[in-house]
């Protein structure tokens, strides 16, 4: 992901010469293509078609990328950051000449499964059909109502603003050649219910690893990658690995504490900040409480991901003492205790030791806000230092963080500091 832009216009250039030759009759070419899944007669009425499309909209956040910040529900024209440029948020509203009015279900389905629009052409993955290619029809369907049940608004999309080579057609082609295959969700049989709602919803409808996990220098996901969580780098924000004890893994969490994060914003241990704080309030609080459980049930299974030992610890010195003590001390406390139901704990707190950093310099630089939920309506904040401290002074506190307390954390530096600005 930080390659040059040269070097990834060099690298998606090969590709696509790589590959263009056996593109020519692919399956899935063309608009019309068979995917072979069935299609179960409906048996609701409209009105919990409707309603249950609504639901599973919340579920995979819909409105947070189709909605431009002060523009129509649906409508797009969000501008989507990526290492190839910006991606523009479709009008998901059922207007004729700018959204998906004259679109049917069988191309909605084509769209989520297999990432082609009406008129055949493949679309870019930051719709995350890698992920809504499990979705069952039936859901696809539902969704596809509650879609069309909407307020039609004109409004033209946006061309995407991406660099060459990745604006060419065959760019895209080669990239779902090489990274995509539609798929659908098959239960494990070996595994509770709950347990399979839960995959099904973390793996496919929340498409939770869109952002968890890693990409390679192409922007294909991987489940091996160093670090493995995923850097939203636009954000300056890093989504950390849900199956690291380290990161997010919550495998020794109590249910009801997961439930409580996803569901409050906040738990006994930890409150969701950042991008995440946004899933949480246009998605996550949303959910009934046995799908949150059916998450949770999924997440604390997940097989655990090894830690690296941290290198180059992080030095302690009088300059970084002082300095949380000036800023730090009166919410977090002078040993780092924090305090319950208000500020968190420093000592053995994740985000202070993740490895990378970026999380823990983002808070000091920009501060930390969750989530007001009903079920949090009032939660603690943290102030923004970035307009009051310099670079070193703030590499100076994270590395008191990173060193005090029996936490042991690599050492972070100015560069460090300016990235997470």
């Amino acid at each position: 992901m930080r390659r040059s832009a040269g070097a990834l216009a060099l690298l998606a250039a090969g590709t696509v010469l790589a590959v263009a030759g056996w593109l020519v009759g692919s399956k899935t070419d063309g608009p019309g293509t068979d995917t072979g899944a069935p299609i179960r007669t409906a048996t609701l009425s409209g009105a919990e078609r409707i309603e249950r499309g609504a639901y599973l909209a919340l579920a995979g956040n819909c409105a947070g990328c189709h909605t431009a910040r002060g523009g129509a529900p649906y409508a797009g024209g969000l501008g989507i950051e990526t290492p190839f440029g910006t991606v523009y948020a479709g009008n998901l509203t059922p207007d004729a000449e700018t959204g998906l009015g004259r679109w049917q279900a069988d191309d909605f389905w084509r769209a989520l499964h297999l990432g082609r629009s009406r008129d055949g052409r493949r679309l870019y993955p930051a719709f995350p059909y890698p992920e809504y290619t499990r979705l069952t029809r039936d859901d696809s369907d539902l969704l596809f109502a509650y879609l069309q049940s909407l307020a039609p608004v004109r409004q033209p999309n946006r061309a995407h603003a991406l660099r060459f080579p990745f604006s060419h057609p065959l760019a895209l082609a080669a990239w779902q050649a090489l990274y995509f295959e539609p798929a659908s969700f098959t239960p494990r049989p070996d595994r509770s219910a709950a347990w399979n709602r839960g995959a099904y919803l973390v793996e496919g409808l929340g498409h939770c690893q869109a952002c968890h996990l890693a990409r390679n220098a192409l922007g294909a996901t991987i489940a091996d990658g160093d670090p493995p969580g995923g850097q939203l780098a636009p954000l300056h924000w890093y989504a950390p690995a849900l199956d690291s004890p380290a990161q997010a893994g919550v495998a020794d969490w109590p249910p009801d504490e997961i439930v409580a994060l996803l569901r409050d914003g906040h738990s006994a241990r930890g409150s969701a900040l950042g991008p995440m704080a946004d899933v949480v309030m246009r998605s996550t609080r949303h959910l009934r409480s046995d799908d949150l459980l059916a998450m949770a049930t999924y997440l604390r299974q997940l097989p655990p991901r090894t830690a690296k030992a941290p290198t180059d610890a992080a030095p302690a010195s009088a300059r970084g003492a002082q300095l949380y003590d000036t800023h730090c001390a009166d919410c977090h406390g002078p040993q780092g205790q924090g305090a319950p139901g208000a500020y968190p704990a420093l000592r053995g707190n994740r985000t202070v030791l993740m490895e990378p950093p970026q999380n823990l310099l983002r808070i000091i630089v920009a501060g930390g806000f969750a989530p007001s939920t009903p079920g949090h309506p009032r939660p603690y904040g943290m102030p923004p230092l970035g307009q009051l401290l310099d670079d070193g002074e703030i590499a100076a506190i994270a590395n008191h963080l990173r060193s005090s307390w029996d936490n042991r954390a690599s050492a972070v530096g100015p560069p460090d500091v300016q990235r997470a600005r």
